[in-house]
């Protein structure tokens, strides 16, 4: 192997067992070079003990910057870009932009270099908080989009063609198209015909894909959104593949966006002190889905399957699948376990399981859990966490205490009446209200339970009473809410008009 990357154009030679980014942190160790530079730890010399003995010295003498650390300080030798373009070649993407700030910079990154204040898009409801966020920071107008909810489960079945369409036939002079797909459940929606139906009037689409960066490296998975034709998306790495946290990929592709604009606008929202060894986690995490990716992911399906088919016979638990929801595709690799039935919440099974059986699930909300399976995961992980739902189940045998429709992302995320859009709400002048007699009122901030991170109420929204409701006994169960000022949310912001 030699030691600096071959030339990599678009379009290729493209060698995936190169990881240019871990090759040049190699050097810089192997050179021991007396930084006089960031960060001021000077490769772990100035780092609390205690800290040190928890992550080690041999990452700490790795923590160094991208310029004047892996790259010089002018960046000559465009390390960053070849190993982007090796990521474009992975995800099937034209161009694609590393991101150490999560799938959040993404979305930001994407409304700012695509929108102009004033534009309006159309966009699913069941947004991740970051989505909302750009909004709020582009300042433009949403046309809100529901996903379909399955009428037992209140899971959402994504955005359908047919809607899409509509809306841009009641708003032509939408400029974008946004959603999330996967869904926090994992499942997909119709990209390929959204696509079609979208770029017939010339309107580009972008998806939040943050659960599916794995899509495109197995064919038993939904299909990607680059190869769905979409023009782009963005992927948290750090979720299912095998990158550190805050890693993430942003991927585009077609005419019918600028990519420069785009390229400027990560530039404009990903930090200017970026951690070398974050972006060397996503080169070295590329670099392992190309070669063992498909093996690899076989392995982590079959232990999801072996895990659902196992909690399904368990009596009171039920684990959705493509079947139930009557769906062909489906993120066979997460596990959205119901316990309604055995009269618990999801926020006592999460307790449970972390604090009696050491096990820590992705998600809890007032009547499931979310466990999400990946290429980590061993037959010994899923035995515990399997085995600890066989102890629940036997000791808990209390009647169903609320419905499926009190799920996170079911229907209490639907639209209600948007009075204003977020941005102007949330700069509005606004007071806080106890929650009873906001009913009717303009929100000013937003309400978010996280996780899932899908806002039930935005900037804009008029409070209705059962969305109220919903968080007031959600607080009391023991949900965490991101966004307000008052996170027990005794009183929330209202526009003051």
């Amino acid at each position: 192997m030699t030691t600096t990357l071959d030339p990599i154009r678009p379009g290729g030679p493209f060698d995936h067992r190169r990881a240019p980014l871990l090759e040049a942190t190699k050097r810089f160790l192997a050179a021991d070079i007396t930084p006089f530079c960031t960060p001021g730890h000077k490769r772990g010399h100035a780092i609390d003990a205690e800290y040190a003995e928890v992550f080690g010295a041999a990452f700490l003498n790795a923590d160094i910057p991208m310029g004047g650390g892996l790259d010089t300080t002018h960046f000559n030798h465009g390390l960053l870009v070849q190993a982007e373009l090796l990521g474009a070649d992975a995800w099937g993407a034209e161009r694609t932009y590393y991101l150490i700030n999560g799938s959040s910079t993404g979305n930001h990154a994407f409304m700012l270099g695509t929108l102009r204040p004033g534009d309006k898009v159309i966009i699913a409801r069941d947004i991740h908080k970051s989505l909302m966020v750009a909004l709020i920071v582009a300042g433009v107008q949403p046309i809100y989009l529901a996903p379909e909810l399955h009428p037992e489960l209140a899971v959402g079945l994504g955005i359908t063609p047919a809607a899409v369409e509509a809306a841009l036939e009641e708003h032509p002079d939408a400029k974008l198209v946004a959603l999330v797909s996967p869904s926090y459940c994992g499942v997909p929606s119709d990209l390929v015909g959204i696509a079609a139906v979208a770029h017939a009037r010339g309107v580009p689409v972008y998806v939040d894909e943050a659960w599916g960066p794995h899509f495109h490296f197995h064919p038993r998975l939904p299909m990607s959104a680059m190869a769905s034709g979409v023009d782009g998306s963005v992927g948290s790495t750090h979720k299912i593949l095998g990158a550190v946290t805050q890693t993430a990929v942003l991927n585009l592709q077609g005419p019918l966006i600028d990519t420069k604009r785009i390229g400027t606008a990560v530039g404009m929202v990903q930090s200017t002190s970026p951690s070398a060894p974050l972006f060397v986690s996503i080169d070295a995490s590329r670099r392992q889905m190309m070669l063992e990716g498909k093996e690899r992911l076989e392995g982590a399906i079959a232990l999801a399957e072996n895990a659902r088919r196992r909690l399904q016979a368990i009596p009171g638990i039920k684990v959705l699948d493509a079947a139930q929801l009557g769906l062909a595709n489906y993120d066979l690799t997460k596990l959205m376990i119901d316990v309604n039935e055995l009269g618990l919440t999801g926020f006592e099974t999460e307790d449970l399981m972390r604090n009696r059986f050491g096990l820590q699930p992705e998600m809890s909300d007032l009547v499931s859990v979310m466990c999400i399976v990946t290429i980590g995961d061993s037959q010994a992980s899923i035995d515990k966490l399997v085995g600890a739902f066989e102890v629940i189940g036997r000791e808990r045998k209390g009647a169903a205490a609320r419905s499926a429709a009190q799920r996170s992302s079911g229907e209490v995320i639907a639209p209600g009446q948007q009075a204003m859009i977020p941005r102007d709400a949330f700069f509005a002048p606004a007071r806080a209200v106890p929650l009873a007699e906001a009913v009717g009122a303009v929100s000013a901030e937003l309400v978010i339970p996280y996780p899932p991170g899908i806002p039930v109420l935005a900037p804009g929204d008029v409070i209705s009473a059962e969305k109220a409701e919903y968080l007031r006994e959600g607080v009391a169960q023991g949900m965490y809410l991101s966004g307000p000022e008052d996170h027990e949310l005794r009183t929330i912001r209202i526009v003051d008009r």
